[in-house]
C-alpha cells in the first residue's frame, strides 16, 4: 500500500497539509433533502413515520410501535447471555468511566455581597435525554457507557436510547451495555426518523432535550437539522489519531496505533509525525509487514491511502505547531518527556502520554470520554461530558440597599439606550 509522505519543510507542505485535513461531513444536498423529508414526516405522522422508515430502511417488518421497544426482561436476557469476560469488561470500565465523571460534577453557588445581595447559579441537570447508538457495520457498547454514564452521573432523569436492529439482529452486548449504564427506555430505530423522534416526539416516543451519540452521515445531517429544537453534542466526523515519536518507541507499536483508527471506517484519519526520518521508514515497513494479518486490511488500506500521513517535523517547536494545526481528536504523545509538551498543547480532544498509553485504553476503559471533537473543532470545542448534561440559571436576589445601588447605574444605562421602562422600573426601587 502507499501512504502519503509530507515533510513540513517542503514548499508546497502548507497546501499539502489543508489537503489533508480537509473534511465536510454533512454537505450532501441529496442527503440533507432525504433528511428534510424524514424529519418532516416523522413530526406529521409520528409513530406510523417511524415504522414506515424503519421497515424500509432497516428492512423488518413491524406493524406496531410497541415492537420497536426493547422490555427489561430483554436487557435481563442480553446480560446473561453475554460471555463472563465482556460482562466483567463492561462493569469495569463502567466503573472507571462512572469514577471518571463524578469529578466533573458542579454545583450551584452563591456568594453575598457587602450590602446582602446575593448572586449565584443553580446548576440542575436536564430532563430527558437521547442517546444515538450506531448499529450496522459493527456494535458499539463502548458508546452505550460514554454517553449515558455522563448523563446519570449529572442526575438525567430519564435516558431513551435508539439503536438500528437491521434485518431484526441487535447486539447482546450493546443491550448489557445499556443495562449496566442504567438506561431507562430503548427502541430499536436508527437513522434520521430516529433523531426526529428524539427531537419532536410521537405518540409513543416523549421528545428529549438533547440528543448525543455518535452516527452515518443521515444522522449527523440530521442531527445539524433539528439543533435548536433540541441541544446536541455535536457533529462528529470520522475517527483521527495524531501520533507524535520521538523515534524511540517501537515501530511496531505505532503501526497498530494508526490501525486502531484506520480500521473504524475508510475515512477514518491516521498521522504519525517525527522528527526522525528513519523511524518513519521503519513504522512504514512495520504497516507493509502488520498490515496482512489484520481482518480490516481492506478499510485500513484505504484509510491511510486517501486519509493517512507520515510527516517528517524539522524539530520539538515544529511538532507543536502542527499538533495546534491539526487540532486531533486523539493524541498520542510516544515520546520520553510527554510533559514537557502538554503545557503548549492548546488544541486536542484527548492526549494519550508516554509510551504506554495506547489511545485504545481511552475508547474502553481509561475512564476520560471517548465521545471526543473531530476534524479541527477541539479548537473550540471539548470531549462530552457531565457538564453537557447540566443546564445553569443565574440567581440574583437584591437587598434593599443593592436594589438602590444597582437601580441607579441601571437607569442611566437603560435611558442611554432611549428604554423608559427599564429606567423607571429600576428607578422605582431607588430610595428616596
Amino acid at each position: 500500500m502507499s501512504i502519503r509522505r509530507l515533510n513540513s519543510v517542503s514548499e508546497n507542505f502548507n497546501t499539502q497539509i489543508n489537503d489533508l485535513l480537509a473534511w465536510e461531513s454533512v454537505s450532501d444536498p441529496h442527503v440533507a433533502q432525504t433528511v428534510a423529508d424524514i424529519i418532516a414526516s416523522v413530526r406529521s405522522k409520528g409513530d406510523a413515520a417511524v415504522i414506515e422508515y424503519t421497515n424500509k430502511f432497516d428492512r423488518r417488518t413491524l406493524n406496531n410501535i410497541d415492537e420497536l421497544k426493547i422490555s427489561s426482561e430483554d436487557l435481563s436476557r442480553a446480560l446473561g447471555a453475554i460471555p463472563s469476560d465482556q460482562r466483567e469488561a463492561l462493569e469495569v470500565a463502567a466503573q472507571r468511566v462512572k469514577d471518571y465523571h463524578e469529578h466533573q460534577r458542579q454545583d450551584s453557588w452563591q456568594f453575598s455581597e457587602q450590602d446582602g445581595t446575593v448572586l449565584g447559579q443553580k446548576i440542575t441537570p436536564m430532563d430527558r435525554v437521547g442517546l444515538y447508538v450506531p448499529g450496522g457495520k459493527a456494535s458499539y457498547p463502548s458508546s452505550v457507557l460514554m454517553n449515558a454514564i455522563p448523563a446519570k452521573v449529572a442526575g438525567v432523569g430519564h435516558v431513551v436510547m435508539v439503536v438500528p436492529a437491521p434485518d431484526n439482529e441487535l447486539s447482546d452486548m450493546v443491550l448489557a451495555a445499556a443495562a449496566i449504564a442504567g438506561v431507562d427506555e430503548i427502541y430499536t430505530i436508527g437513522g434520521a426518523q430516529a433523531v426526529a423522534a428524539l427531537a419532536y416526539g410521537t405518540e409513543t416516543i416523549a421528545k428529549v432535550d438533547k440528543i448525543v451519540g455518535p452516527g452515518n452521515i443521515y444522522v449527523a445531517t440530521a442531527k445539524r437539522a433539528v439543533f435548536g429544537q433540541v441541544a446536541i453534542d455535536m457533529i462528529a466526523g470520522p475517527s483521527e489519531i495524531l501520533v507524535v515519536s520521538d523515534g524511540q518507541t517501537n515501530p511496531d507499536w505505532i503501526a497498530m496505533d494508526l490501525f486502531s483508527q484506520a480500521e473504524h471506517d475508510e475515512q477514518a484519519q491516521a498521522i504519525l509525525i517525527s522528527t526522525d526520518s528513519e523511524f518513519l521508514d521503519a513504522v512504514n515497513a512495520s504497516i507493509e509487514k502488520l498490515l496482512p494479518s489484520m481482518s480490516r486490511s481492506e478499510i485500513i488500506t484505504q484509510s491511510l491511502t486517501d486519509r493517512g500521513a507520515l510527516i517528517q517535523a524539522k524539530d520539538k517547536q515544529d511538532v507543536i505547531n502542527l499538533v495546534n494545526r491539526i487540532a486531533p481528536e486523539h493524541l498520542e504523545l510516544s515520546v520520553a518527556d510527554p510533559e514537557t509538551y502538554v503545557d503548549d498543547i492548546r488544541h486536542a480532544g484527548a492526549i494519550f502520554m508516554g509510551r504506554y498509553t495506547s489511545e485504545a485504553l481511552g475508547d474502553y476503559c481509561a475512564g476520560p470520554n471517548h465521545v471526543l471533537p473531530t476534524s479541527g473543532t477541539a479548537r473550540f470545542s471539548s470531549p462530552l461530558g457531565v457538564y453537557d448534561f447540566q443546564k445553569r440559571s443565574s440567581i440574583i436576589h437584591c437587598s434593599p440597599e443593592g436594589a438602590d445601588k444597582l437601580g441607579k447605574v441601571a437607569s442611566v444605562l437603560a435611558r442611554g439606550e432611549s428604554l423608559e421602562a427599564h429606567a423607571r422600573s429600576a428607578e422605582f426601587r431607588i430610595k428616596g
